[in-house]
């Protein structure tokens, strides 16, 4: 019986179908993510070729489709429109079902049309890899090959990998369990604080709050490894990466707030928000807290929680969100949180408003959070004076 080209121990098979499927993995998080879909980085076209040729023979992927996808998913992140969060199709759905959902989108021609401009378009992107079937076949042949009976099992692990990982784990778990470093407007999480089994995606908190930076890590204690070949392929001469998550930088506390200030806190925008919600963290629990006690009315106290503290009301069904409006206007220490919450995000969202009057917008607020007579608004306050460009 043909026992193919390379004879292994049973453990030898393994550990080559964990490298072929974690190349697999950078392939994606290197090339897909970080370079196509977002500019993160800039990538020598021999790495480019090599991933593109990659990605044809073990996933079928087409950039354009991928990239497209990717980004409406950023545009429309937890609406309707999202075409794989959890949120509004349920974690069963895009966990097991994170392929389908994934090839359903590929065949929307106006979401390709409008999110897949600047993928490769050349004479090998026409011709060969468009043809997602060739790319596996000829990728089975090789494992059978190389490895005899034994590589159509090496051969299905890789064709499950990105499906399960990528499209479920990370399009499911990712905007549903897990810790948060950012307070963006999205449900999207940190799964552990090291990315090594998915690339770095793990730490997906951190790429929705700075979509186009090529490095996911954040905190001290994260690992990103998709950063680290990044790296790897800078000192080659082979990449170079655009942007990074900025670190915040402080300085002496301002009297007056002025234009380094609004700029300084509206590019570290995510860590003030964060800030903001741990500061007042422990008065807000407290608070509802009290009134579910001295009103003897159920309501669901970790709906109105995440409301406060995020923002986040998509999840909210209109009678829910209605209830629970009416017990925050019981409490003027939540009022008047949330309102400041939404005031100090307004410095950031698109609008029409000039520099001066967001500068004006942004004293206005400082001046009320440390004349509200709460502690812990006035200690932020001040510590929203020392942000630096």
């Amino acid at each position: 019986m043909y026992a193919g080209l390379i004879d292994l121990p049973w453990w030898g098979y393994v550990i080559v179908a964990l490298v072929l499927t974690h190349i697999t993995i950078a392939a994606v998080t290197i090339f897909l993510h970080r370079h196509q879909a977002h500019r993160a980085l800039e990538l020598h076209a021999v790495p480019s070729h090599f991933f593109r040729f990659w990605l044809w023979l073990t996933t079928g992927m087409v950039t354009r489709e991928w990239a497209a996808i990717h980004r409406k998913h950023h545009a429309k992140c937890e609406t309707e429109e999202d075409p794989h969060s959890p949120q509004t199709r349920g974690i069963h759905k895009v966990l097991w079902q994170g392929a389908e959902l994934y090839r359903a989108e590929a065949r929307n021609e106006e979401t390709i049309r409008r999110y897949g401009h600047g993928t490769p378009d050349d004479w090998l992107e026409r011709n060969v890899y468009r043809h997602s079937i060739a790319g596996l076949g000829a990728m089975l042949v090789i494992d059978v090959i190389l490895f005899g009976p034994i590589g159509l099992t090496i051969w299905a692990v890789q064709m499950v990998w990105i499906p399960f990982w990528a499209a479920g784990v990370v399009n499911g778990l990712g905007h549903f369990w897990g810790y948060r470093n950012f307070d963006c407007a999205d449900a999207s999480t940190n799964l552990v604080p090291w990315g090594i089994l998915i690339g770095g995606e793990e730490l997906h908190n951190n790429h929705h709050s700075f979509a186009t930076s090529a490095k996911l890590s954040a905190k001290w204690y994260e690992f990103d490894i998709g950063w680290m070949y990044i790296r790897i392929l800078e000192m080659l001469g082979l990449a170079k990466a655009r942007r990074v998550i900025p670190k915040p930088r402080f300085g002496q506390p301002k009297g007056v707030p002025d234009f380094d200030m609004l700029q300084a806190i509206i590019t570290h925008r995510y860590d003030v928000m964060t800030r903001y919600v741990a500061s007042l963290r422990r008065d807000c629990v407290r608070e509802i807290d009290r009134l579910a006690r001295e009103h003897g009315e159920k309501f669901d106290v970790k709906a109105l929680r995440r409301w406060i503290l995020s923002g986040q009301d998509a999840h909210l069904a209109e009678g829910q969100k209605r209830e629970l409006e009416v017990v925050i206007e019981r409490s003027p220490l939540l009022t008047t949180m949330v309102s400041m919450r939404e005031e100090l995000s307004a410095l950031w969202a698109r609008s029409n408003a000039s520099r001066e009057q967001l500068l004006q917008q942004l004293q206005d607020w400082v001046a009320r959070a440390e004349q509200s007579g709460i502690e812990q608004l006035r200690q932020f306050s001040l510590r929203l004076r020392r942000y630096a460009v």
